[in-house]
């Protein structure tokens, strides 16, 4: 099969290619995909780099999520057919022509989802609702502050904490373009802050009246650690997704943590045992995948789509993700 291999196993965007790699085989409780299209996601990069190599027994091929048809079943796989429409989350592998994964790891392509919009849900709405339902624990009339409001985590979390009452949503971004973007939204923000020009923490003290926020969803780390203590309400839940910023905050007031009764809980979706990953895809098919619609849809829950790719312009298609001007996600075509 043709996949997206690197030169020298590492590197740059401009050493990312087509290539041919083994196809790979199902075994007994897996199935194999003939991929559509696949999501790009800013892991794939810090893989590429070298920086976030893929779980034990993956596929070294990068790509998490990814749209395509079954196209044979292992011998204990009852739940697939041949040309079933599907979508599904992986270990690596997804930037193929084929792809292996557990039958558990696919569910069934929604139909008013087209393949594009099917490949952009996984990883990006799998990681919010993780996020935002099993660790933020949130419920009406909550009031949530969500960084990097733009990304595809970012918009699913928005989207998710709207869909499960959430009273206001302050939502970060760094320009006022993607802010005034994301507020425009149905189930967009309720309110934001530009965290380059703003103190975010501030905000939220007006919005919820010096109440606090009851979740925070967070992607950066260092530089906005203290400010997100300082957001939170009493038995307020903050869950963290990555460390942009750093892993090192070189001095810090812990009472917030203390006297607020704060709950901080880090989180990986990729690393996660097989049986925790399916348990978590089954709820998120059961509670949210049918309320998803693309753009243009009547649904509660859409996703965006900032750019479509050919496969073979992945170069282009990773720099695009490296320049951070996307809102919404980036997404490559098998052709």
């Amino acid at each position: 099969m043709r996949a997206v291999l690197i030169r020298n196993e590492t590197g740059a965007a401009e050493d990312l290619y087509i290539g041919e790699a083994e196809t790979p085989v199902p075994n007994a409780n897996q199935v194999l995909v003939k991929i559509k299209a696949f999501g790009l996601n800013r892991a794939d990069i810090h893989q590429r780099e070298g920086n976030y190599p893929p779980p034990a027994g993956s596929s070294t091929i990068l790509g998490v999520e990814f749209s395509g048809t079954i196209a044979a079943v292992g011998s204990d796989v009852s739940q697939w057919k041949l040309g079933d429409e599907v979508m599904g989350l992986a270990g690596g592998g997804a930037y193929a022509e084929f792809i292996v994964v557990l039958q558990t790891h696919v569910v069934q392509k929604p139909a008013q989802l087209s393949w594009v919009e099917a490949a952009s849900i996984p990883e990006c709405f799998l990681t919010a609702f993780q996020a935002m339902v099993l660790y933020g624990e949130v419920k009406p009339n909550d009031d949530v502050l969500i960084h990097a409001a733009a990304s595809g985590v970012g918009l699913a979390s928005i989207q998710l904490a709207r869909f499960n009452g959430a009273r206001t949503v302050t939502a970060t971004a760094s320009t006022e373009d993607k802010l005034d973007w994301v507020r425009s939204l149905p189930n967009g923000a309720t309110h934001t802050a530009n965290y380059k020009t703003q103190d975010f923490s501030q905000v939220v003290k007006e919005v919820t009246k010096n109440k606090g926020v009851d979740v925070v969803v967070d992607f950066v780390g260092q530089t906005h650690f203290e400010k997100n203590l300082a957001s939170l309400a009493v038995d307020g839940r903050m869950t963290m997704l990555a460390l942009l910023s750093g892993p090192t905050v070189a001095s810090l007031n812990l009472s917030p943590i203390l006297y607020k009764r704060l709950r901080i809980q880090g989180s990986t979706l990729r690393s996660r045992t097989p049986s925790y990953q399916s348990d978590l895809i089954a709820r998120f098919n059961k509670e949210v995948l049918q309320h998803i619609t693309g753009a243009e849809g009547n649904g509660p829950i859409k996703t965006y789509i900032h750019k479509v790719y050919s496969w073979t312009d992945i170069q282009q298609a990773h720099r695009e993700m490296e320049s951070n001007s996307n809102s919404g996600k980036i997404i490559a075509e098998v052709n």
